[in-house]
Parts: C-alpha cells; sequence; structure tokens
C-alpha cells in the first residue's frame, strides 16, 4: 500500500521535476521530505492541499489513493440552516447592486493588498541579487 509520500514522490518524478525543484517550488525543506519518507512525519493539512493544487490532483486520492466518488455521496433531502432560522436562501436570490459593488471593490482591495505585500519581497530579492 502506498504512503502519501510515495504518492508525492510519483507525482515529482511523473512532473519531470527533481525533489530539490518540488521543494524550493513548495518551499519543503529537504529534511521534511526526508522524515515524510522516513514516517517520521506527515505533511500539515495545508502542505497538503496546497501539493494537491500544484499538481492538479484530488486531496482524496493524495491522502488515500482513491478518488472520490460523486455517486457515492447521497443527499438526504433535510432543510439547510437557513430554513429553520427564517433566513432567505441565498443560493437562490441574486445580489442587489450595493452588493456587487462591494464584492467587486472586496476583490480590488483583496489584489491590492497582495500587490503590497509581494512589494517588499520583491525589494528583497533586487537587494540579495545585487549583493552577489
Amino acid at each position: 500500500m502506498q504512503s502519501i509520500y510515495d504518492r508525492i514522490e510519483q507525482l515529482i518524478k511523473s512532473s519531470g521535476m527533481t525533489k530539490k525543484a518540488f521543494g524550493e517550488r513548495l518551499s519543503i525543506s529537504a529534511g521534511n521530505l526526508g522524515d515524510w519518507r522516513r514516517g517520521k512525519s506527515t505533511p500539515s493539512t495545508h502542505k497538503l492541499i496546497e501539493i494537491a493544487g500544484f499538481f492538479s490532483v484530488s486531496l482524496d486520492w493524495l491522502m488515500t489513493g482513491k478518488e472520490w466518488r460523486p455517486e457515492e455521496v447521497k443527499e438526504t433531502g433535510d432543510r439547510y440552516f437557513f430554513e429553520d432560522s427564517g433566513q432567505p436562501n441565498c443560493q437562490n436570490h441574486e445580489l442587489s447592486s450595493r452588493e456587487k459593488e462591494f464584492v467587486r471593490e472586496y476583490i480590488e482591495f483583496t489584489a491590492y493588498r497582495r500587490n503590497q505585500k509581494a512589494k517588499p519581497k520583491q525589494a528583497e530579492d533586487r537587494a540579495y541579487k545585487q549583493d552577489e
């Protein structure tokens, strides 16, 4: 039976990457990879999600080696929480123009914050290259 590490190693090999390149790309140290290989530790949930996304595989497959089968999921027909609390079904109503504007502004703000966080990192990278 394959371990999580075995599946990660399989993905690395099939992508043509080296373990070193993979580790650098996802900020995983050689020590962590070695610990995973030896079974001393396992990747965190966050790291598993990141690895699954990086290789475009399901988290189910990465963790268990089995693919998720949606036909096995059964809906019970129970009412959702918003019906019990008297809330409107937010999945069936259109957003108001004010709500749409708020969402648009929030997305723009998030992009702005991401760019602001990236600027110090870019400046640090330039300074590092100049020191070389």
